[in-house]
């Protein structure tokens, strides 16, 4: 085989997006980055140091990827970095999903098409609405089917985004635990009213009203709302700065504000004022979803 070199790049991604619980998710420009070359034995470093490759979560995904389409991956040296803070409702693990398959799919020359990709990715996570903006940038809509997984994608958006990241770590199923089994019928139709409004004002750019309808979630964000530290003081000072809205990224303890173009810097430093011990960070969405560069 040729001598290769290349790095793979995958964006996290912020799900839910107030009421678009669990179908809606957006690319964010921080990063997980594969830098890849042959080698004359299989070495995966993770973090500055080795790690055993049959023991990484994304070289075990390559694996399952290779395996399943009946190929031999080539020996190689893998150094993984990552931006991406883990279990702080940043897409941390769909990323590295997404990551393995990539790697297969360079690797192995699979040549998978987007819909591969999404079922394998959706199969691994149990949902697509982080494996979808991973994989394709922007604002994605998704749902399962039997045998199919939609897949809309939305790049024209016109916000700055803010992002508050705690220390404390919040793993997804203690968040999906405090959640009800069920929901009563006129409930989940306003629910779901909500996030279909949210879809409708962001296709009109009318941001003052997706600001408000994220702000109105009814599926999860009142029931977790109590495991975020500073949750009210973080959406109420926002808004008072000129956020247009804020809504937990995926189950938390990440938070994101949805503010006009242009006065995100701005608004991100005075919040800094106030969150002690919090990262604020000004965000780009991230409309290329993964990469490979040569």
């Amino acid at each position: 085989m040729m001598p290769f070199r290349f790095r793979i790049s995958v964006p996290a991604s912020s799900a839910n997006l107030g009421p678009g619980f669990d179908s809606m998710g957006l690319a964010l420009g921080l990063y997980i980055h594969l830098d890849v070359e042959d080698a004359d034995c299989y070495s995966f470093f993770a973090h500055g140091s080795a790690e055993a490759e049959e023991n990484h979560f994304i070289w075990s995904i390559a694996q399952r990827v290779a395996k399943r389409y009946g190929v031999a991956l080539p020996p190689c040296t893998v150094q993984e970095t990552s931006e991406i803070p883990l279990a702080r409702g940043l897409g941390s693990s769909a990323s590295a999903i997404v990551a393995g398959i990539e790697l297969a799919n360079q690797l192995g020359n699979l040549q998978l098409t987007d819909a591969q990709k999404l079922a394998f990715g959706t199969e691994v996570e149990g949902h697509p609405d982080n494996i979808a903006p991973s994989l394709f940038g922007g604002l994605t809509i998704s749902t399962m089917l039997e045998d199919d997984i939609p897949s809309i994608q939305l790049n024209d958006i016109e916000l700055d985004l803010i992002a508050y990241i705690p220390k404390v770590e919040l793993k997804t199923e203690v968040a999906r635990n405090c959640l009800p089994d069920t929901y009563e019928r006129n409930y989940a139709a306003r629910a779901s009213a909500m996030s279909n409004l949210v879809v409708a004002a962001l296709y009109k750019k009318d941001y003052a009203l997706f600001g408000k309808m994220l702000e109105n979630d009814l599926f999860h964000e009142p029931f977790r709302k109590e495991l975020i530290p500073n949750f009210n003081f973080i959406r109420d000072k926002a808004k008072e700065l000129g956020a247009f809205g804020t809504a937990l990224s995926g189950a938390g303890p990440t938070m994101l504000s949805f503010v006009p173009q242009g006065s995100g810097e701005k608004i991100k430093e005075e919040m800094l004022h106030h969150l002690a011990g919090y990262q604020v960070k000004l965000l780009e969405i991230d409309t290329q979803g993964v990469f490979i560069t040569r």
